[in-house]
């Protein structure tokens, strides 16, 4: 990988993955759009545990909290709002994780191209407007229960199949449907994403410590880094956005990105 490939990838990763707009869409496109090869799996796995480093170290109250009323729970404390957004946690995870698993093969080969990833971008940022624009947004994360949370965790499956959904994005469209204020849908869908991008990582780890792939530990270490950074700013800089300006911004740049692609794609195909 060239320089210029290591920074764009890395901050691509790290500016993506928590926005609404879908990062493996645009890891996926340099290489559709702009001949770049494939960046390979220890660069993959490299800015995957930049943005889960990233969104633990912002969230690290909330996760210190949650994982302490989670065990306490167990005992003579019983259960908290803590201990309970704990378990929805685990609940919206178990979906991802049962089709990540038994199907994993089929999710990393399946539709992974430009044209699908254009209409997935309009059709579930559509979707995402009208969240924004219906949903009654009166409840706190608190306010959840395991049928919401499993819900969620299922949408989460369709980011997993069809690249160009967004998993952050059609977590937020479906806790905004839910009825989830804007603050809250995007915590959860931060919180759920902890235990999904450490098992995918984790996974991907043994994978790569099993296989034979030379690993390029320049790229590894600036492209982790780069990823983090940038994911920790994003997330900062969404949450503030979110309050005053909605999910509108996110909406108008997936359906230009859509119409682009399938521009770019009919007159490269003609």
């Amino acid at each position: 990988m060239s320089m210029i490939e290591i920074i764009v990838l890395a901050l691509v990763q790290g500016l993506t993955e928590f926005l609404p707009i879908s990062s493996s869409a645009h890891l996926i496109l340099p290489s559709q759009i702009l001949g770049w090869q494939d960046q390979g799996l220890a660069f993959d796995v490299a800015v995957h545990v930049g943005t889960l480093i990233a969104v633990i170290i912002y969230f690290r109250k909330e996760v210190v909290d949650i994982l302490a009323a989670w065990f306490k729970s167990f005992g003579a404390q019983g259960e908290t709002d803590d201990s309970k957004l704990g378990w929805w946690i685990i609940i919206a995870t178990l979906p991802a994780l049962i089709i990540g698993y038994f199907f994993k093969d089929f999710v990393e080969s399946y539709s992974r191209n430009a044209w699908i990833i254009a209409t997935t971008t309009i059709v579930f940022g559509l979707l995402l407007w009208y969240a924004d624009a219906k949903g009654k947004q009166v409840k706190s994360v608190y306010q959840l229960n395991w049928v919401s949370a499993l819900l969620i965790g299922l949408s989460q499956v369709v980011a997993m199949v069809f690249p160009g959904t967004s998993r952050s994005g059609i977590t937020m469209t479906v806790g905004l449907l839910l009825g989830l204020n804007k603050q809250s849908a995007a915590r959860f869908s931060f919180l759920m994403s902890i235990p999904v991008i450490a098992a995918a990582g984790s996974y991907y780890i043994y994978k790569l410590s099993t296989g034979e792939e030379l690993i390029d530990w320049n790229a590894i270490v600036l492209g982790s880094v780069l990823s983090f950074v940038s994911a920790y700013i994003c997330i900062y800089f969404f949450l503030k956005v979110i309050e005053r300006m909605g999910m509108l911004p996110f909406v108008i740049y997936r359906l230009a990105l859509g119409v682009a692609l399938f521009g770019f794609l009919y007159f490269t195909a003609a």
